[in-house]
């Protein structure tokens, strides 16, 4: 593309060279009230203005007013002349072109006062709509060429910002698949490892008690595999927007029980009024609030009593959560550390609040998660 554009560009330039010198000749072709000098000054000039052009778009004003002052000589370089005013008013500012056409006013008007015979008001006239014209066409094409820069540079910035746009839609939904994936297998495969680590501690376990965590290990593993399934089959079939179902506040005893089953005495206070229904993603998000809050106390704390619940405070929802801080005599399940930062963006675009560290009670320190989300009216 720039090849091609400098290759125009420089036939172009022949083309204008050839312009000046046809001018110039049919100038100096004309030796009437000529002397011999004046017809060789004239094909002299004439030439070497025809030749400046070929650098009038790397020194424009400069070539335009060493024509001009060529113009003092003879009126040969009228060619020249021409196109110098016209890239002169095509790459620079009014102004400028302004001051060459003043420039090219001028000199004629001296040739006039020196060699010519005409008035110079006659000469003056003339001289200015005779650079008035490529003056005039070399703004419009500077003006064509701004609007037609603006556009592109419109369209690459606006390609430019749905290429982004479209990164980072893809940014998020790399975000939410990742908490998906979180969501779904953090709980389950912390069970597993729990299950499995009690089954390597404890080599005198019976074989009923053997039969019911092989039990307890297979359907998380499985329920695990089917959340996997679930997930990868959204993505497969192209439609991430698909959303996936999501257990909710009436799941939250099947959590406690697999919590218990894994070990963990849970207490759960459920303080709701009867009479108030959630929204499915507050049910959700509550939910959720439980189940890291559960995930996280079998991971750091395993074997510790928790206490959890749900109570309405105003116009909010609280759901709280409290453990024990473990030991570190327990092997613990390795964490991501990362569901509690995509649970604090899942309340805050709820529109709630989250607190959650240690915390001194009057009679343990424990570790606390407390969540409000807004309460529907």
């Amino acid at each position: 593309m720039i090849l091609l554009r400098q290759h125009r560009e420089r036939a172009w330039d022949v083309a204008a060279m050839a312009f000046a010198l046809v001018l110039m000749l049919a100038v100096a072709v004309d030796t009437e009230g000529r002397t011999h000098t004046g017809t060789v000054v004239a094909v002299v000039v004439g030439v070497l203005g025809a030749v400046l052009l070929w650098w009038r778009r790397r020194w424009p004003i400069e070539i335009a007013v060493a024509l001009g002052a060529c113009t003092v000589l003879t009126d040969a370089v009228g060619g020249a002349e021409l196109v110098a005013v016209f890239t002169v008013a095509s790459l620079k500012s009014w102004r400028v072109t302004t001051a060459v056409v003043v420039l090219h006013v001028l000199a004629p008007m001296i040739w006039t006062r020196l060699w010519g015979e005409q008035s110079i008001l006659y000469t003056a006239i003339l001289s200015l709509a005779f650079v008035s014209i490529p003056a005039a066409w070399g703004i419009v094409v500077k003006a064509r060429r701004e609007v037609i820069d603006s556009l592109r540079e419109r369209a690459e910035r606006a390609e430019s910002e749905s290429n982004l746009r479209a990164e980072t839609v893809r940014g998020l939904e790399r975000e939410r698949i990742a908490r998906e994936m979180h969501d779904a297998l953090a709980h389950r495969i912390s069970l597993v490892s729990l299950h499995a680590g009690a089954l390597e501690v404890r080599p005198d376990v019976g074989a009923r008690e053997v039969e019911a965590l092989a039990s307890t290990i297979r359907s998380n593993a499985h329920g695990a595999l089917e959340d996997l399934r679930e997930i990868l089959g959204v993505l497969r079939s192209g439609d991430v927007n698909v959303p996936r179902p999501q257990s909710g506040v009436g799941d939250i005893a099947a959590l406690i029980d697999d919590s218990e089953k894994a070990g963990t005495q849970v207490t759960f206070v459920d303080e709701m009024s009867a009479d108030i229904s959630l929204p499915a993603s507050t049910s959700r998000t509550v939910h959720r609030v439980i189940q890291e809050g559960l995930t996280n106390a079998r991971k750091h704390a395993p074997g510790l009593p928790v206490r959890c619940g749900i109570t309405q405070v105003d116009n909010e929802i609280r759901v709280w959560l409290e453990n024990g801080i473990g030991t570190g005599r327990f092997a613990t399940v390795p964490g991501s550390r990362s569901g509690m930062i995509g649970l604090t963006e899942r309340i805050e675009l709820a529109g709630g609040r989250i607190e959650y560290g240690i915390a001194r009670t009057s009679s343990a320190v424990v570790y606390r998660l407390e969540a409000w989300l807004p309460c529907p009216n």
